[in-house]
C-alpha cells in the first residue's frame, strides 16, 4: 500500500491503519490486543486520524521512538510497551536521548523531566537556574527563592472590599475567596495581589483581569449580595455575560472571540469562525466540518451514514437514534422515551416538549412545560422566577432571554419592518396584512428561520422600497421555487396578491417552454395550435373557472410530451405529419423506444380533426370496464379498520371512507370546504355532486369532528380557509398528490378501491342517480353501468323485442 493510499485510510478507517502498521512492527502482540491499546489511546475520530496520518508519513517513529511527533503516538507508545510490546521503541528524549516512561512536550518534540523545563535568571539570586515559578510581577524566580507574603489573604482582600461596601462580612469574603479556588491556595494569594494592585477589578473593570479567577470571585460576592461589586460586561459587545477568553489584554466573550476569528471557508465561501483545516491549512466552517461525507458514520441503529451523537461497544449512534430512558411522560401519561424538563425535573416526551399550546394559566400560546394534556402550562407560569423568565424591554412579557434584547417576537416585528418598510419608514397600507399575519405566526423562530433565506430577504425588501412590483408577473420573474411558490400563497392568502389558478399557469409555461425548445418551425407551430387551442382550451372549458387539479396538469403534459415524441421521430426519419402515412406511424407503434403509445393517439386523432394530416388511423381504445380485479371483501375490511381504529387521524379516516364508502377521488376529496358538509337537525349531508348524500351515524361524526378541529399544516402566514382538509400553504388545501399518499399510508390501493366502490354502486343505482350523487359525469356512469349490471335501455328493448316475437 503506498502512502497516498495510506493517508486515505487514515480518514476511512484510522484505528485499523494504526492496528496494521504496529502488527507489522510488532509480533509478540496479537491484532487485538493492539487494536483494544490503540482504542484506549486514540478512540475519539479526530485524534485517531491526526495518529494514523502521522505514523503513515513516518512510520519509523514506532522502532526510534524519536520526536517530532504529537503527543499521542508518545502515549501510545508508551502504552503499548505497558501491554508487552518488545519491537515497539519508547518515546525518547530529543535532547538527552533518554528512554521515557511520562513525557512533556515542546511544540512536537520530547523532552523529559530535566531538559524539558525553562531555565532563566533568578529574580532573587540572579543565578541561572530552573524557573521554579514566576511572582506576582510575573518575574521569573528559582525554588529556593519564594515569593513570601505573610499577610492573611482574607485580610488584605476583606479591607480591599470595606473601602467600596463598608460593612462587608468577612465570613462572606472569606468563603467567596477560598471557592474561587478551592485547593490552589497559591494561586488565590496571586489573585489577592491583582486585586490589590487594581481595585477596579471588582466595579466594573473585571474584563482587565489578569487571572479568569477574579471573574469567578467578582460573580460570587455578587450572588452573596455585595454592595459595590459590580459584575463587568464584554467590552467588545457591552453583553452581560461570561467572559473569560482573552484577546487583546482584555477579556472577552465567546462571540467576539469567535468574531475575531472569523475566516472565509474554502468549500461554502461562508464567513464563520473555522472549526477545522483541511490538509493544507486552509479553513472549514462547522457545517462543512459535521456535513463533511469523510466525517459520517453508518448508524448501527437504523443504518444511515449520519453523524456521531455517542460511540457504543457496539458501534456509533446517530443523534436521531439517541437512546433516551423509556418512562412515564408527566404531562401526557404515555410511557416513552423522555427527557427530564430543566424546570420540574420531571420527565417529558419528545412530543410533549416540542408541541405549542395555549396555557390555562395565562393563555398565551407556549411550550408546554407541566400541567396536563388537558390543562397545559407553560414555562413562566411553571416557574415564576424573575431570574430566569427576564422582562422583554420592549414588550415587557416575561420570556426566557438567553442575552440582552428583545424577545424572539420582538425581534420577528423588528426584522419584518426592516424589510417591508419603503423610503418612509413605514410600511405600505397594501403590504400591512402581510406583514401583520407573519408577526403574529404562533412560531417566531420559525419565521425569523425562514427570514434568514437569502433569496427571502431579498425579495420582501424588493416588494417593500417599491423596486420590484406587487404583481404575480413580477414573482414570476424570479427564478421558479419552492421558496418563491411559498412567498406568492402568503401574499395571496393575506389578499394582497389577487388568487389565480396556479396549475393552470405552470402548464402554460411549460407549454411556452416546450414548444419554443422544439427544433423545427413546422413542429413549433403544430404544437403551439395543439397546446393553445385544444389541450388549454378544453381544461378551461371543463373547469369552469375552477382551479384544475395536479392530474389535470400531469394529464395534459403527458398528452404534449406524446405529441413531442412522436414529432421527434418523425424528424429523425425525415418526415413530418403531413407527408408520414400508416405504414410509419405502425413502425412507431410497434418500435422498441416508442414511450406513451397511448396519450400520443390523441394527438394523431385531433390533427386528422385539424387536417394537419392524412390517410392516418389510431381508433381510440374502448374501456370494457376495470381491468383489475374487484375485492368488495377487503374494502369492507378497511372500510370498519377507519370507522372503528381510534389511533388513526381524523381526517385519515375520513377521507379514506369517501373513497371506499362513496368512490371520490382523492383531487376531490382534498377540495371539499365546510360548506359541503350540512348539519340539520341531527341529519347531516354532504354535497358531492348536485344532490346531496346523508352520511351515517359514524361517518358523520368523523366529518363533523374534522370541521371542528381542522387545522392548517402552515406554519407561516396561516389564514382561516373554509377548507375541510387544509394543507401546507396558507389558504391552500392538502394537494391531491398528498391526499393520495396519506390514503396510501393507510394501505389502501387508490385505483382498485375506488373501482371497487364504483362497480358496486354502479350494480344498485340507475346511471343518473349515480351522476348527481356522486358527481360524475353521466357519460362515465353510463360506462360503469354497463360493466356492472348491463345497459338498463338494451334490456327494456330485449324485453320488448321478445313480447313483439311472441305475438
Amino acid at each position: 500500500m503506498t502512502t497516498a493510499d495510506q493517508l486515505d485510510r487514515a480518514v476511512t478507517d484510522p484505528v485499523g491503519l494504526i492496528t496494521g502498521l504496529v502488527a507489522d512492527v510488532e509480533k509478540e502482540l496479537d491484532a487485538e490486543t493492539i487494536r483494544a491499546v490503540v482504542t484506549a489511546v486514540a478512540g475519539g475520530r479526530a485524534k485517531s486520524r491526526q495518529v494514523a496520518k502521522a505514523l503513515a508519513t513516518r512510520p519509523a517513529v514506532l522502532t526510534d521512538g524519536r520526536s517530532p511527533a504529537p503527543r499521542a503516538i508518545g502515549d501510545l507508545l508508551i502504552e503499548l510497551r505497558k501491554a508487552g510490546a518488545s519491537a515497539v521503541a519508547p518515546p525518547v528524549c530529543a535532547e538527552c536521548g533518554k528512554k521515557l516512561r511520562t513525557l512533556q512536550r515542546k511544540g512536537q518534540d520530547w523532552y523529559c523531566g530535566v531538559c524539558g523545563q525553562e531555565t532563566a535568571e533568578c529574580t532573587a539570586c540572579g543565578n541561572v537556574r530552573l524557573v521554579g515559578f514566576r511572582d506576582r510581577k510575573g518575574l521569573p524566580r528559582c525554588s529556593m527563592c519564594p515569593d513570601i507574603d505573610d499577610r492573611d489573604p482574607v485580610t488584605v482582600v476583606h479591607e480591599l472590599i470595606a473601602t467600596i461596601a463598608p460593612g462587608t462580612d468577612r465570613d462572606v469574603v472569606a468563603e467567596a475567596l477560598r471557592r474561587t479556588a478551592p485547593h490552589r491556595p497559591h494561586y488565590r494569594q496571586r489573585v489577592v495581589w491583582a486585586l490589590e494592585e487594581n481595585p477596579r477589578l471588582l466595579t466594573g473593570e473585571g474584563y482587565l483581569a489578569p487571572h479568569r479567577a477574579i471573574l469567578k470571585f467578582v460573580d460570587l460576592l455578587h450572588e452573596a449580595g455585595v454592595a459595590g461589586i459590580v459584575r463587568p460586561a464584554c467590552p467588545r459587545c457591552q453583553r452581560l455575560v461570561r467572559i473569560d477568553k482573552p484577546l487583546d489584554g482584555q477579556r472577552v466573550c465567546r462571540n467576539c472571540i469567535a468574531k475575531s476569528r472569523i475566516e472565509e471557508c474554502v468549500r461554502c465561501g461562508a464567513r464563520r469562525e473555522p472549526a477545522t483545516r483541511d490538509a493544507r491549512g486552509r479553513p472549514l466552517c462547522p457545517n462543512c466540518l459535521i456535513t463533511d461525507p469523510a466525517n459520517l458514520e453508518t448508524c448501527i441503529v437504523c443504518g444511515k451514514s449520519r453523524m456521531v451523537n455517542s460511540r457504543t461497544a457496539n458501534g456509533p449512534i446517530c443523534p436521531n437514534c439517541r437512546p433516551l430512558p423509556t418512562m412515564l411522560c408527566s404531562i401526557c401519561g404515555h410511557t416513552s422515551p423522555c427527557t427530564l424538563s430543566k424546570l420540574t425535573g420531571l420527565p417529558r416526551c419528545g412530543g410533549c416538549r416540542q408541541r405549542q399550546v395555549h396555557c390555562t394559566v395565562c393563555g398565551r400560546l407556549r411550550g408546554i412545560h407541566s400541567g396536563t394534556a388537558d390543562a397545559p402550562i407553560c414555562g413562566p407560569c411553571t416557574a415564576p422566577d424573575a431570574e430566569l423568565w427576564r422582562p422583554c424591554p420592549t414588550c415587557e412579557r416575561a420570556e426566557r432571554l438567553h442575552a440582552p434584547g428583545p424577545c424572539p417576537r420582538c425581534t420577528l416585528k423588528q426584522r419584518l419592518h426592516e424589510l417591508l418598510a419603503g423610503e418612509t419608514g413605514s410600511i405600505s397600507s397594501t403590504l400591512q396584512p402581510f406583514h401583520d399575519a407573519l408577526a403574529s405566526t404562533e412560531r417566531a423562530a420559525i419565521a425569523m428561520s425562514w427570514l434568514s433565506k437569502g433569496i427571502v430577504a431579498t425579495v420582501l425588501s424588493d416588494l417593500g422600497s417599491g423596486r420590484r412590483p406587487l404583481t404575480h408577473e413580477a414573482l414570476d420573474e424570479l427564478p421558479e421555487g419552492k421558496v418563491i411558490e411559498h412567498i406568492r400563497s402568503v401574499l395571496v392568502a393575506t389578499e394582497v396578491l389577487p388568487r389565480r389558478d396556479e396549475q393552470m399557469i405552470r402548464l402554460e409555461r411549460h407549454v411556452k417552454d416546450l414548444v419554443t425548445s422544439h427544433a423545427t418551425a413546422e413542429g413549433r407551430k403544430i404544437l403551439h395550435r395543439y397546446a393553445t387551442w385544444h389541450l388549454l382550451r378544453r381544461l378551461r372549458r371543463r373547469s369552469r373557472g375552477k382551479e384544475i387539479t395536479h392530474y389535470q396538469l400531469a394529464t395534459a403534459r403527458q398528452h404534449l410530451r406524446a405529441a413531442v415524441y412522436l414529432l421527434d421521430w418523425l424528424e429523425e426519419q425525415n418526415l413530418t405529419l403531413a407527408t408520414c402515412r400508416q405504414t410509419d406511424l405502425e413502425h412507431w407503434m410497434t418500435s422498441d423506444d416508442v414511450r406513451l403509445h397511448r396519450e400520443a393517439g390523441h394527438f394523431v386523432r385531433w390533427a386528422l380533426a385539424q387536417k394537419a394530416a392524412r390517410d392516418l388511423s389510431f381508433p381510440a381504445e374502448r374501456w370494457n370496464g376495470p381491468s383489475q380485479p374487484m375485492d368488495d371483501e377487503a374494502r369492507w375490511a378497511t372500510a370498519r379498520r377507519l370507522l372503528h381504529d381510534d389511533t388513526l387521524k381524523p381526517e385519515d379516516r375520513l377521507a379514506g371512507l369517501l373513497l371506499l364508502l362513496y368512490a371520490q377521488w382523492p383531487a376531490a376529496i382534498s377540495r371539499l370546504t365546510l360548506d359541503h358538509i350540512e348539519d340539520t337537525g341531527g341529519t347531516v349531508r354532504i354535497h358531492l355532486g348536485a344532490v346531496p348524500v346523508e352520511l351515517p351515524a359514524p361517518v358523520a361524526e368523523l366529518a363533523l369532528q374534522q370541521a371542528a378541529v381542522r387545522r392548517s399544516h402552515a406554519l407561516l402566514g396561516r389564514t382561516d380557509s373554509a377548507w375541510l382538509f387544509p394543507g401546507g400553504q396558507p389558504g391552500r388545501p392538502i394537494s391531491a398528490w398528498a391526499m393520495g399518499e396519506r390514503l396510501r399510508n393507510l394501505g389502501i390501493r387508490l385505483a382498485e378501491a375506488r373501482s371497487t366502490t364504483l362497480f358496486q354502486l354502479a350494480t344498485e343505482l340507475p346511471a343518473a342517480v349515480l351522476a348527481r350523487t356522486l358527481g360524475l359525469d353521466i357519460t362515465v356512469a353510463v360506462k360503469w353501468q354497463r360493466a356492472a349490471a348491463g345497459d338498463w335501455a338494451a334490456y327494456a328493448a330485449e324485453i320488448s323485442h321478445r313480447t313483439s316475437a311472441q305475438e
